[in-house]
């Protein structure tokens, strides 16, 4: 049996998946009161940050914290999925499924994101402040100008592997959070997030799910693609208007949806 955690990020009680290989963790939890849960202001962490990483304090306190062979991030309301089960929680991926893919991949990352009509870079810019994206990019080029082939190819696309959700081999992980930290540290050096709403302010968070898929293409490493799920309904006309107005309208977005 592979020795395998993934962490649950969440900021509320909710209900967790039985697999013993999936542990619940409260991000942003400095501060606040108990949710039962393992905390991500315990040991070596940036628990202080949440508002403005998301669920990335959760993903440092994993990287920096747990010794597993195999770590991964998903969240509470958004898992890979497994084979059917009579509901939602009976269809998230367990830990038979997961060992055979990890029989053949080091790296699980959740099936594309599709945007059809605008690239990756088009679609962050049309719905969140550019700034944010500009400093990254200049980051890069100065600290990592390796990579900027790879940035520039995956900017064209118009897929992604979002939401920050990925499973890997701890190796993998160690290699891929030391460079995805040392440029988001350098961005929170060079952007005061203090400019924007609270909305807008979690970039470093957003800014982080494009910089995966630069990092596996730079990299060439083979990976998985495993569908993933909402626990929650999905209010798809509203998901869509407010994509349209984005791109259409220049609307930039307000809020989740």
């Amino acid at each position: 049996m592979k020795d395998i955690k993934i962490v649950v990020a969440t900021h509320k009680k909710y209900e967790m998946p039985k697999d013993n290989m999936y542990l619940p963790l409260h991000v942003g939890a400095k501060d606040k009161d108990s949710l039962g849960y393992q905390r991500d202001d315990d040991g070596k962490n940036i628990s202080e940050k949440n508002p403005y990483f998301c669920e990335l304090t959760g993903l440092y306190w994993a990287w920096k914290n747990l010794e597993a062979d195999y770590v991964g991030l998903v969240h509470y309301r958004r898992y890979f999925k497994g084979k059917y089960g009579k509901d939602k929680f009976s269809s998230i991926l367990k830990r038979d499924e997961l060992e055979k893919y990890l029989d053949q991949y080091n790296i699980i990352v959740p099936s594309k994101r599709k945007y059809y009509i605008e690239t990756i870079e088009n679609h962050y810019r049309h719905t969140m402040h550019e700034e944010p994206l500009d400093e990254t990019i200049k980051i890069i080029n100065k600290k990592y100008p390796e990579y900027m082939d790879s940035l520039q190819k995956v900017m064209k696309r118009t897929h992604m592997h979002a939401f920050n959700m990925f499973i890997m081999k701890k190796e993998y992980l160690d290699e891929y959070c030391t460079w995805l930290f040392d440029i988001l540290f350098e961005l929170e050096k060079k952007m005061k997030h203090q400019k924007y709403d609270a909305f807008h302010a979690r970039f470093y968070g957003r800014i982080s799910e494009r910089l995966l898929d630069i990092w596996l293409d730079y990299k060439g490493y083979s990976y998985k693609e495993v569908p993933f799920m909402y626990m929650e309904k999905i209010d798809w006309f509203k998901k869509g208007t407010g994509f349209l107005k984005a791109k259409f309208l220049g609307k930039k977005y307000e809020k989740s949806f």
